[in-house]
């Protein structure tokens, strides 16, 4: 689950998403059918859509990008408030780093797509009912993220290509400092090897 700043600290993975969307929109000032919550588009997430449909909230479903999707929560020209469901461990990661540059939240818990993933977690020690936060997904106080674009996306352009070469943009974002930058770049070809 992941939320922008001004959901930080009001919102639980171990809430349902019914009362994690009254939580958010209690936060933001705002009624719930104003809200707008991002899913991604899996067969394992009808009863939370379901859910997050009779709470009264908009949905945004997603086909991929959970990355993108968890920092579209504190991407004020977005439009989205909330990200519900299970993505992967790496995105979650990256996900946090992001979010930590920029003050939203992530929560999530580990998620075993199997008995035999499961029974290696346990056997490694991981506490599967543990909620791990941003922070214990990305420690520290200066982290850096960054993501160019290969297609056009919600956050970045894709890659570009004309007679003079290539465009790139890229988000670049730091914690220590709260800076979000976005970068265009002209790669000309006879220096790309």
């Amino acid at each position: 689950m992941a939320v922008g700043p001004e959901g930080k600290g009001h919102v639980s993975i171990d809430q349902s998403p019914t009362e994690n969307l009254r939580a958010l929109a209690k936060a933001k000032g705002i009624d719930v059918r104003n809200l707008t919550a991002v899913i991604l588009d899996r067969d394992r997430h009808a009863a939370l859509i379901a859910e997050v449909r009779e709470a009264g909230a908009r949905i945004r479903l997603i086909p991929d990008g959970d990355v993108a999707g968890a920092i579209s929560t504190a991407w004020p020209e977005s439009g989205a408030d909330i990200m519900f469901g299970i993505g992967g461990t790496p995105e979650g990661v990256i996900a946090a780093a992001a979010l930590k540059c920029i003050g939203g939240e992530l929560q999530g818990k580990l998620w075993p797509r199997n008995d035999i993933e499961r029974a290696a977690a346990l056997a490694l020690g991981y506490d599967l009912d543990r909620v791990l936060g941003t922070d214990d997904l990305c420690a520290g106080d200066n982290c850096f993220f960054a993501a160019t674009g290969i297609t056009d996306g919600e956050l970045v352009k894709g890659v570009r290509y004309d007679a003079s070469g290539v465009y790139t943009q890229s988000l670049v974002m730091r914690s220590k400092s709260g800076t979000t930058r976005v970068v265009n770049a002209h790669h000309r070809p006879e220096k790309i090897d």
